[in-house]
């Protein structure tokens, strides 16, 4: 099995080489938020990179502190970058009193079981050498009642009421608006941080969140600024909170009602596309929950979704399948102990997206959708790509004519490596087995493709080569023992 999956993911290589230029690194620093896919954790469950900062900390209690931090993250940068992300988000990461970072205490100082200060700036440093942004969440409400500023006698004016042990601000006073524009305008001059989650804005006048925003931009005009609820602010991308359960439904089984596909691409933004969150259960209990084979349904989910004309996001430990009904179940701490089958995918998958702009940009044309069948082109005046997602429980076909692809084309399929000609019949029939998805690159019909031939002829040379010289190895070994030890 080992030997088949290395020569799969050779083969899949070399035809990924072949398929589109490599981006370069300066276009790779110049990338809009379209062309972005947010990696999303939390630093105290990722991993544990210091024991400095391992105070109060049970990983047997999923409520409590695991000791994951800065320094762990920056461990793990390499991990993530080969993954294809191009922004990491971090959660919260000011004073708390949860793992989460859901009940901050300050809006300046870090959270401790996380690391320091420099700690910080060597995270953002690490990620934007290998072209990551580094996202930080900004939550404007609902802070813990021990923030610092309700523990203020000379600011309890500040304080609208306090509920479950948040305090909501006051959002009318102006003192409120102008010390919560200073406090994330002064994180972002402090940090380099490429990008701005801000959360628990619900309630907020849009005007102020607009103002906010244009604050941020004036310090860094490449900011990110994005929130995680639906509003009419002008935010980078939209989001709305239907778009992980619509895609959760459609994905989690086969044979699924996908008429509301469309429905997150309502508006002209950019928009943020999700299978699920951080504050919904995970993508795999609702699919073992349909009795189905969560690795296999998470493939076909990803592989539309990051074909698809939106932002993906991605939970971290999707790529181990993770599972978990609700929080802090679904907040695992990350095993990188298992199977790499979901990560390799994914990072296959990120190398045509990222290495083509005409999939992240390109015209999006639906041309089947049906109840889990969904053939899509992706186009533009350099490329032409065409996205099959075979969601239902049967083999599949859709025949494509010489007027849709063009004459003398072929299909070259990068992920199940299958090639589609012109048939007898003059059209280009597209066949995919049930639960898979293939990404068509639309080339002129030339024959073989033969950098790819001779690339895998090299791989099997170089194997049997190895496989030789190990056997001749053993021959070697034996006649030396046999000339030792002699009957």
């Amino acid at each position: 099995m080992k030997l088949k999956k290395w020569i799969s993911t050779v083969a899949v290589t070399c035809l990924l080489a072949s398929a589109v230029p490599v981006a370069h690194a300066d276009e790779q620093s110049t990338t809009k938020i379209v062309d972005s896919s947010i990696y999303d954790l939390l630093v105290d469950r990722y991993f544990n990179g210091s024991g400095a900062n391992d105070f109060d900390t049970n990983t047997k209690d999923p409520k409590e502190f695991a000791g994951g931090d800065f320094v762990g993250l920056q461990n793990k940068v390499k991990f993530i970058g080969d993954m294809g992300y191009s922004i990491v988000s971090i959660g919260s990461i000011f004073a708390t009193e949860k793992y989460d970072g859901s009940m901050p205490t300050s809006y300046t100082a870090l959270e401790r079981h996380f690391g320091t200060d420099k700690e910080l700036q060597q995270v953002i440093t690490a990620y934007k050498e290998q072209k990551m942004a580094i996202m930080v969440d900004f939550p404007l409400n609902n802070v813990s009642s021990n923030h610092e500023w309700a523990q203020d006698q000379a600011k309890q004016s500040w304080i609208a009421s306090t509920k479950n042990g948040q305090v909501q601000w006051d959002f009318t006073n102006p003192e409120v608006q102008a010390a919560l524009l200073a406090a994330v305008t002064d994180f972002v001059k402090t940090y380099p941080v490429g990008g701005v989650r801000l959360t628990q804005i619900e309630g907020i006048d849009t005007a102020f969140i607009n103002t906010m925003i244009e604050a941020l931009k004036t310090v860094n005009p490449s900011l990110y600024i994005i929130s995680n609820v639906d509003s009419d602010a002008n935010f980078d991308a939209t989001v709305s909170t239907a778009t992980a359960a619509i895609y959760q439904q459609i994905f989690k089984n086969v044979d699924e009602d996908s008429s509301q596909l469309m429905a997150p691409f309502a508006t002209a933004q950019p928009t943020q596309i999700m299978i699920d969150s951080l504050d919904t259960h995970r993508f795999t209990f609702d699919s073992a929950s349909e009795n189905m084979f969560p690795p296999t349904r998470l493939k076909v989910a990803l592989g539309a979704l990051f074909m698809m004309p939106g932002i993906p996001i991605v939970q971290y430990g999707t790529e181990i399948a993770m599972n978990g009904e609700q929080k802090p179940d679904t907040h695992q701490l990350y095993n990188f102990k298992t199977d790499t089958e979901l990560i390799d995918y994914i990072k296959n998958v990120q190398t045509l997206r990222n290495q083509s702009d005409t999939l992240r940009n390109g015209k999006f044309e639906v041309i089947t959708n049906d109840n889990g069948l969904l053939v899509f082109t992706r186009t533009s005046d350099k490329e032409k790509w065409v996205i099959m997602v075979n969601n239902t429980s049967k083999t599949q076909r859709v025949d494509f004519t010489p007027e849709q692809l063009g004459e003398k084309k072929m299909l070259n399929g990068i992920l199940q490596q299958e090639k589609v000609r012109l048939n007898e019949k003059n059209v280009y029939p597209v066949i995919l087995n049930r639960e898979l998805v293939e990404i068509y690159q639309v080339r002129d019909d030339e024959g073989f493709n033969i950098p790819y031939m001779i690339a895998l002829a090299l791989v099997w040379v170089i194997f049997i080569g190895f496989v030789v010289i190990i056997m001749k190895r053993g021959k070697e070994r034996r006649r030396e023992e046999d000339a030792k030890n002699p009957l």
